[in-house]
């Protein structure tokens, strides 16, 4: 080392390049997706306040689907959990989501006249049905990180997406009230310490593991952008009642 970089470190101006660790190359790699998941019509509406109430109603219905089974799906994932902390942390997460489905999910409701009954007996969407029933397959079948790296998303694009629109806001109170729970420094704390386990996780994860996690969380970023373009189309199962 040459005798100016020996004086910068004694100094403690010389700074180590920092590691990159796994979630660093999950979101590198999935980057495509986010980008498309920002681009799209959904959230530039919500941002802009021109999102329909119809399209923003039938996204508030099926999150609601959507966050039972994720909550189900992380106390799967908990049981699995090789720390005794990180089960606790998600079986909390578990409640949490419950108890938010009932604060930001039913005011909504209440403004916009949708009752109780009509959630309850509204159908899954083809995409809520089918990523839902991916997170709670993952979390039976496979191991406690694979598990974890598929709910994963669910945690982080939401908080990415909740940054970026509060920089812009929106125009509608009921959607900025959306917005700033998903930027929120609390929500925040929840979903770094998730990517901690994760990074944790994949530290002791075999070659073939690492590749499933970066599988699983893939298809779960995909999933998202099918649940937001769902929720904009208005998609139906097909074929239609007549």
């Amino acid at each position: 080392m040459s005798q100016w970089l020996v004086s910068l470190a004694i100094l403690g101006l010389l700074v180590e390049p920092q590691a990159r660790n796994f979630t660093d190359e999950l979101w590198e790699e999935n980057l495509d997706i986010y980008r498309e998941i920002l681009d799209h019509s959904f959230l530039k509406g919500l941002s802009e306040g021109t999102l329909s109430q119809e399209a923003f109603s039938f996204y508030m219905i099926q999150d609601a689907h959507y966050l039972r089974e994720f909550a189900r799906a992380l106390r799967i994932t908990a049981s699995k959990a090789p720390r005794e902390e990180w089960a606790a942390l998600l079986n909390r997460h578990a409640v949490d989501t419950l108890e938010y489905e009932k604060t930001l999910h039913e005011s909504v409701f209440a403004e916009y006249g949708i009752s109780t009954e009509q959630v309850a007996q509204a159908d899954p969407s083809p995409a809520a049905f089918a990523y839902t029933n991916f997170l709670v397959v993952t979390a039976y079948s496979r191991p406690f990180a694979e598990s974890l790296s598929a709910l994963l998303p669910c945690y982080w694009i939401y908080w990415e997406v909740g940054k970026q629109l509060k920089k812009m806001g929106s125009k509608d109170p009921i959607y900025q009230r959306w917005i700033d729970a998903y930027s929120s420094e609390e929500y925040g704390d929840s979903v770094k310490a998730i990517l901690e386990i994760v990074n944790q996780s994949s530290g002791s994860a075999s070659p073939s593991e690492i590749q499933r996690m970066k599988e699983h969380f893939r298809h779960s970023a995909r999933y998202e952008w099918m649940f937001w373009e769902s929720a904009y189309q208005l998609q139906a199962w097909p074929p239609e009642k007549k």
